[in-house]
């Protein structure tokens, strides 16, 4: 315990100087080098930091304080985003049932199924990143001026995304949420991404993959399950009641999930689930 204290006490001070460096060298910049009024050597000059309020004479007076607003909660829902609109929400719930359907408690850590969850998440998420980054960013970003604006690029950016999320939900789901409404009344059509707002794909989306998860969980169980009661009724049958099941089954699940390559199965049988949409 000491040891980790240690450890922790030690990445602490390290973290601290990293913060207390990165704002020394924000504020070189911002260095003066004044005369001394003695004649002598130059000193430096910190720069002076003023809190007030001025007059906005125009709308563009508010353009970076607004803009610096949105990228902080941008950044602070980046975690959000990255969960809820992509693989990420399946591919970890089916994970952890894998893990708790061959009962190693901890082995893999949660660490790395959550990496292994990220991982692949980037890899089925490719092709609408490359979207995103062909019909969003670089028209935004163009070196020549001709840059795109803000609610252009918001519109790209987002609509390669509602565009995978559409194929992989669920038409009921869509229906439900638009039930559930204040106004209870369905679009003349629901065929295209396009006709279906924000506020119904995401949670419709969300509770889609929920679904499409359980069902999944509950086929990785089914092998295993078979090896518990087989062990349980063996046990049962020489009379060693005393002696639990699951310390016998440990072993030839594991031994049954090596042999059949489990691993590899798993992770193709998860890319495969998930549709991409044609452009």
């Amino acid at each position: 315990s000491h040891s980790r204290y240690a450890s922790t006490f030690l990445w602490a001070m390290l973290l601290t100087v990293l913060v207390g460096c990165t704002i020394v060298f924000a504020m070189t910049p911002a260095w003066a080098q004044g005369p001394d009024s003695s004649g002598g050597a130059p000193i430096l000059q910190l720069p002076t930091i003023t809190i007030g309020s001025h007059a906005a004479n125009s709308p563009n007076y508010l353009a970076a304080p607004l803009q610096i607003l949105l990228l902080m909660t941008v950044l602070s829902l980046a975690p959000y985003i990255l969960v809820m609109t992509t693989s990420f929400i399946r591919i970890s719930i089916v994970l952890s049932f894998l893990r708790t359907a061959m009962g190693t408690q901890q082995v893999p850590p949660t660490q790395v199924l959550m990496a292994l969850g990220l991982f692949m998440t980037f890899y089925i998420m490719a092709p609408v990143g490359k979207r995103i980054n062909d019909t969003a960013l670089q028209p935004y970003f163009h070196p020549t001026g001709q840059r795109i604006s803000y609610e252009e690029f918001f519109k790209r950016a987002t609509s390669p995304l509602i565009d995978f999320m559409y194929v992989n939900t669920r038409r009921s789901d869509i229906v439900f949420f638009y039930r559930l409404g204040p106004a209870k009344q369905m679009p003349t059509t629901i065929d295209k991404a396009s006709d279906i707002p924000l506020h119904i794909m995401l949670p419709a989306f969300i509770i889609s993959e929920v679904k499409t998860a359980f069902a999944i969980g509950f086929l990785l169980y089914i092998p295993f399950l078979v090896i518990d009661m087989v062990v349980a009724s063996v046990l049962m049958s020489m009379g060693m009641f005393m002696l639990s099941p699951m310390t016998i089954s440990l072993p030839f699940k594991l031994l049954l999930f090596v042999m059949i390559n489990g691993w590899e199965l798993i992770i193709e049988g998860l890319v495969k689930s998930f549709k991409q949409p044609i452009y």
